[in-house]
């Protein structure tokens, strides 16, 4: 299984007809999945022997809105519903990335403050986003969103 950078680099030195080769050689390595996020956190949660629904409570996500937005049947445009799911569902940082790459949306960056803060309270392991929103409020920065607000 190639890594992402190993599969940057080769596309960078890949002419367009030898995409055909690159799919054959690397076809256990591509996202051929018609809802990647979906499989992504299902197995996630799964293999980390975390209820779906506890990721849920402690995200502060309406069960119905979290089940419906993991399974892809509804799709947002909020990064800190995302984030909220990760962090309910206890994702390590790197595993919250590629989350956010997965769904669509921009990943964490250690260069914005706001970010910064989220990154750190996910690689302290604080898995309820009230914790995370007073350590963001401590360091005078918004919560993240409440689900719906900017649907």
């Amino acid at each position: 299984m190639s890594t992402t950078d190993d599969l940057t680099n080769i596309l960078k030195s890949t002419n367009p007809e030898d995409l055909t080769e690159f799919f054959e050689r690397h076809w256990n390595s591509i996202i051929n999945d018609s809802k990647p996020f979906a499989t992504y956190m299902r197995t996630l949660l799964k293999a980390k022997g975390v209820k779906q629904l506890d990721a849920f409570i402690r995200a502060d996500i309406p069960e119905h809105y979290g089940y419906r937005i993991i399974s892809e049947e509804r799709h947002t445009k909020q990064r800190d519903v995302i984030l909220r799911l990760c962090i309910g569902g206890r994702l390590s940082l790197d595993e919250t990335q590629k989350a956010l790459k997965l769904y669509g949306l921009s990943t964490l960056y250690s260069k914005a403050p706001r970010d910064a803060v989220i990154m750190v309270a996910i690689n302290n392991e604080i898995d309820n986003v009230h914790e995370v929103d007073i350590l963001l409020e401590k360091h005078k920065m918004s919560p993240l969103e409440k689900c719906g607000t900017a649907d």
